[in-house]
C-alpha cells in the first residue's frame, strides 16, 4: 500500500521538481551553486519526513536555508518556496 505523504512533503517535492527544471536551464552558471541548493531542498524533504523541518531550519527563513542569492537569480522556483514556507509557518501554529 503506498505511503501517505503529508503536505509539507508534497509541497517539498515539488520545490525540487522546481529546482530540477532551473538547473536544466542554466547556461554557464557554476553547476557547485545549483547542486547546494538541491542538497538543502532534499534535507527539508527528510525532515519533513520525520516533522523536523523547523529544527533543520533554525532561525533561517527557507530563502535563506536554500540560498538568496541563487533563488533571486531563479524567480520562477520562488512560488514553490512560498508554499512551502506557507504550510511550514501554519504547522507551527498547531
Amino acid at each position: 500500500m503506498p505511503r501517505h505523504r503529508t503536505p509539507i512533503e508534497l509541497t517539498a517535492g515539488r520545490l525540487i521538481s522546481a529546482i530540477q527544471k532551473e538547473r536544466l536551464a542554466e547556461h554557464g552558471e557554476p553547476a557547485e551553486v545549483a547542486e547546494y541548493v538541491m542538497d538543502r531542498a532534499h534535507e527539508l524533504l527528510q525532515a519533513s519526513k520525520t516533522e523536523s523541518v523547523n529544527a533543520v531550519l533554525g532561525t533561517q527563513s527557507l530563502a535563506d536555508y536554500l540560498g538568496t542569492l541563487w533563488l533571486r537569480r531563479h524567480p520562477a522556483v520562488m512560488p514553490a518556496v512560498d508554499e512551502l514556507e506557507s504550510l511550514i509557518r501554519s504547522s507551527q501554529h498547531r
